[in-house]
């Protein structure tokens, strides 16, 4: 099973991550803010990834930190995890509703990180939780997972909107890690 274990630990933030590519959607996550814990459930939910995460943070300061910080663990957790990628999908892609708003994610677990994001919110805070930092996290996880992400939402309700791009990323991510072949996906042989 493809999976890693990480830590970090900043004057900010510590971290405790680990992550199974191919479980079954089993959480433990704390990271103080309850909203973004539950983004992540989502995600790994969603992504039948096994996903635990313990995190601590400045947030008597605000929640950008542990934002940021658990973005770049989990990415390198995911990074780490996919190894030589040989075998693997490459592509996935997904498209959620929820309620009111619909999100798309695309993913190239290709290498090369970049991150297209197409959102606005309205609202400054959801419980604890800054949805400006939503691209943040995404930016911060694609960086250092070393993939290629193109995220679009629409709808009315900041919720709405932020859970269902949790949600594609996931099975996006999901549909391109899994293993489906014998070699590495790429005409120049690595990824």
């Amino acid at each position: 099973m493809r999976g890693s274990k990480l830590t970090r630990k900043t004057n900010e933030t510590d971290i405790e991550l680990k992550i199974t590519i191919d479980g079954s959607g089993n959480t433990d996550i704390d990271t103080g803010i309850a909203f973004f814990d539950h983004m992540l459930n989502s995600f790994a939910r969603h992504g039948s990834f096994d996903l635990t995460v313990k995190a601590s943070g400045d947030l008597s300061v605000d929640d950008h930190h542990t934002i940021e910080d658990v973005g770049i663990t989990l990415g390198n957790a995911i990074g780490k995890a996919l190894g030589d990628k040989k075998g693997i999908e490459r592509f996935g892609e997904a498209r959620v509703p929820m309620d009111e708003a619909i999100a798309s994610a695309a993913v190239d677990i290709s290498g090369r990180s970049y991150l297209v994001f197409n959102a606005s919110f309205s609202e400054t805070k959801i419980g604890g939780f800054s949805p400006q930092n939503t691209r943040h996290f995404f930016e911060s996880l694609a960086s250092n997972a070393g993939i290629n992400v193109h995220m679009d939402v629409s709808g009315d309700n900041d919720h709405h909107k932020i859970e269902a791009l949790f949600k594609a990323f996931g099975i996006a991510l999901k549909r391109a890690a899994r293993i489906t072949g014998t070699t590495v996906p790429s005409t120049k042989g690595v990824l």
